[in-house]
């Protein structure tokens, strides 16, 4: 019986960033349209959450009844460790989607845009499917195509557009940024597990692209994400205050690229998702500051 504690370490905090990011650029965006809506904005950051947790604990099944976890290095997985039955783990994926079904209707019918059921649904269906079934995309090297059309604008543009009725070039840019550092963030999980992944059958786009351009592309979409909004700058000057990440983003960069012991990446992880949450705020600060000027 897993603990309370095993419980909250598969649900991986760390990941959750990832949800937050877009909801937060997505409402800064509506906000420059006039078009701001709180309850919106939290109902849209439900849905992200739940779906980000429900995947997590998706992945967490399937890759543990794979056997694809069972000589893993990083954060406790559930099913592969032994610490809780598949089928609970299951369920538990299951609770979350059905919870982010329940706030994403809600949100639905707030902001009457019904054909966003079915953007719903779809987000649900890839969330399973991303190790899940017969024929996981996961396994196939399509996560990272999936992270950013999902996790970067479908979340952004999706949490703008119930706001405001409409997206616009910010919104389009902010989604192609936080878009891409999930990618980072999945690519840095990933190039950590290349050897067991291989082994298991696995083949991401890390396995796919081998570990030297792997680790290179993860320096490549963080510098992407941050350059991006330089775009913004000459109608919204303040967008110049995403460049403030850099910094932050170098140590990840140099481990991603020099560390070869892969106990030696688990902290990108964690540095990953609060870049994708401090390039978030910066990006969202920037479009409320220029608003206006």
């Amino acid at each position: 019986m897993a603990t309370a504690a095993q419980w909250i370490q598969g649900a991986r905090l760390r990941t959750l960033p990832a949800a937050i990011a877009p909801v937060l650029i997505g409402t800064a965006a509506a906000y420059e349209m006039d078009a701001f809506r709180p309850l919106n904005a939290v109902l849209a950051a439900l849905v992200a959450l739940l779906l980000q947790v429900g995947v997590n604990y998706a992945n967490d099944y399937s890759d543990g009844i794979r056997g694809t976890d069972e000589d893993r290095v990083g954060p406790l997985r559930l099913v592969g460790s032994g610490a809780a039955k598949p089928e609970n783990v299951k369920y538990a994926a299951f609770a979350a989607f059905g919870l982010a079904m329940v706030f994403g209707l809600a949100l639905v019918i707030l902001s009457q845009t019904w054909w966003l059921i079915l953007v719903g649904l779809g987000c649900v269906l890839a969330a399973w499917g991303y190790t899940g079934g017969k024929n996981p995309y996961g396994y196939m090297g399509l996560g990272d195509l999936f992270v950013f059309v999902f996790f970067g604008l479908v979340a952004t543009l999706g949490t703008t557009y119930t706001q405001a009725g409409q997206i616009s070039l910010a919104a389009i840019i902010g989604a192609i940024g936080t878009g891409l550092i999930a990618c980072a963030l999945l690519m840095a999980n990933n190039v950590r597990d290349i050897p067991t992944d291989r082994k298991a059958g696995k083949k991401t786009l890390a396995v796919r692209l081998g570990d030297k351009y792997a680790r290179e592309s993860y320096v490549l979409m963080l510098a992407v994400a941050i350059l991006l909004p330089i775009v913004l700058a000459p109608t919204r000057p303040w967008m110049l205050i995403v460049l403030l990440l850099i910094p932050a983003c170098l140590m990840p960069s140099w481990l991603m690229i020099a560390g070869r012991r892969r106990k030696s990446l688990i902290p990108v992880l964690k540095q990953t998702g609060l870049i994708n949450l401090g390039y978030a705020v910066l990006f969202s600060l920037g479009l409320v500051l220029s608003h206006g000027f």
